[in-house]
């Protein structure tokens, strides 16, 4: 299959035309999708699967959102956009782009809200915990809890509103005039053949280039060798296109990392496990940092111990906390991933982990909680109780979810050109758009993925559509 190509030369023919062309049906583009309809515009959806899942359906399918409905609803009255873009920006250094932190702050809110007012998709807050670096409860979830009940929620809603989705299409050649204005898109088909859709406004939402080898060698290459826990397709399309049109991309070093994906078996571990109480130990036994930290980072950490291996301890307390919760840790049960222990010394024996060692660990791990000692790492035990036996444990390693970087956008979502100015129809969202994390591991806030995919989303799904008036 030939690379992601433009020609500056109208289509040689045109099978479709529709006024919105939206490549990639994650959530990113069904939400633009949907934004442009409600604007008014007519829409096609290409996804170069059989059936849409991508990075969305891999995901937890939490959205941190402030000020929404479903906030109030819980109770939480005091969060506001500019409480959430300050955390956005603590947890990035202050070193996120200031116009998109802004734009994903205060445009989430309204986005959940609509989505569940005009499309009826169903929100409910996480409150039994904080995600580091959020100041307040403001992580939203469909009620399964879970990226592929959340595709398939919009994609309900898409088909509701009579949106074609065409799949078994891969879009490989954009079609722009001297005016820099896309004007179509050839698809590829399995079986070989082309067909090329004109549009009016195109929206690049093929998320970001993890699934590209030479890319993370070329932007990240700590992470060069990890485990890429995302969809094999995010092959950095946008970003070849936008280098080729002339775009400035931004933070191209940036993604988020995760420390706790049960290996072999592959099944995401909640990080509430880390938050709520629990600790990771290298195969050593001994803890190797402060695990409230943050989920992203901790990939780095992780994958620096013997193997790339460590394994996440808590307890029957904890272990009861994600069986309720977490869909994924149900998974993680059923295939046997998770190991467990009367004491430590039983613990131990059903690890493999040095007896002596662990209980060493576990014994100072209590001394830090009761306070007559000092974590050597920072963290902070105060507020939580202490891990009790019986335990329980899951062998982790770190792995790559998604890139944080890609093609810079203004507050209109249109991709911006390395001049400064912005391409006349060309939008980007999510993972094909430079995020809010900064360019570092260390600054991705959870949920940021699923909050650049929704919020610039209904931003560049209205912008299309005006384009249309």
């Amino acid at each position: 299959m030939s690379a992601p190509a433009i020609r500056r030369a109208p289509p040689p023919r045109l099978d479709i035309e529709t006024d919105v062309v939206v490549i990639g049906a994650g959530a990113g583009g069904l939400t633009a999708a949907l934004a442009a309809h409600d604007g008014g515009a007519e829409v096609v959806v290409v996804e170069r699967d059989a059936s849409p899942s991508g990075s969305t359906s891999m995901s937890s399918g939490f959205i941190p959102a402030p000020g929404t409905n479903a906030q109030r609803a819980a109770g939480i009255a005091d969060d506001t956009p500019a409480r959430f873009e300050a955390d956005i920006q603590a947890k990035a250094g202050h070193r996120a782009v200031d116009h998109l932190a802004h734009l994903a702050a205060t445009e989430i809110g309204p986005a959940l809200d609509w989505l569940a007012e005009a499309h009826g998709l169903e929100w409910q807050v996480l409150t039994d915990f904080l995600y580091p670096g959020h100041s307040r409860h403001r992580m939203h979830a469909v009620p399964e809890k879970s990226g592929a009940a959340l595709l398939a929620r919009l994609l309900t809603a898409v088909e509701t509103a009579d949106i074609p989705v065409v799949t078994n299409a891969l879009a490989r050649t954009l079609y722009v005039d001297g005016d820099d204005r896309v004007t179509g898109v050839e698809i590829a088909r399995p079986d070989g053949t082309t067909e090329i859709l004109g549009c009016r406004a195109l929206i690049l939402a093929c998320n970001g280039y993890g699934g590209n080898p030479a890319l993370v060698a070329r932007h990240i290459p700590e992470m060069a060798e990890a485990l890429y826990y995302g969809h094999a397709g995010n092959t950095g399309d946008a970003l070849h296109w936008g280098e080729a049109l002339g775009a400035e991309s931004r933070h191209l070093t940036a993604y988020q990392g995760h420390g706790s994906l049960a290996h072999p078996h592959g099944v995401l571990i909640t990080w509430a496990l880390m938050m709520e109480g629990g600790i990771q130990v290298n195969r050593a036994g001994r803890r190797f940092s402060n695990e409230h930290g943050g989920y992203s980072e901790q990939a780095v950490k992780v994958l620096a111990q013997a193997g790339g291996i460590a394994w996440a301890i808590y307890d029957a307390r904890r272990h009861a906390f994600a069986m309720e919760g977490f869909p994924d840790y149900r998974d993680a049960i059923e295939a046997g991933a998770i190991r467990s222990g009367a004491d430590a010394e039983a613990l131990a024996t059903a690890t493999g982990l040095p007896a002596e060692a662990l209980a060493r660990t576990l014994a100072e791990v209590a001394a830090y909680q009761a306070g007559t000692e000092t974590d050597p790492f920072g963290r902070d035990y105060s507020g939580k109780p202490g891990l009790e036996a019986p335990f329980y444990a899951v062998k982790v390693t770190g792995a790559l979810f998604h890139t944080q970087g890609g093609l810079l956008i203004d507050t209109n979502a249109r991709v911006v050109k390395r001049s400064g100015t912005p391409f006349p129809n060309l939008h980007a969202v999510g993972g094909a758009a430079c995020g809010v994390s900064g360019p570092e591991v260390s600054g991705y806030l959870s949920g940021n993925g699923l909050l650049t995919a929704v919020a610039f989303a209904r931003v560049a799904g209205r912008e299309a559509a005006s384009t249309q008036n």
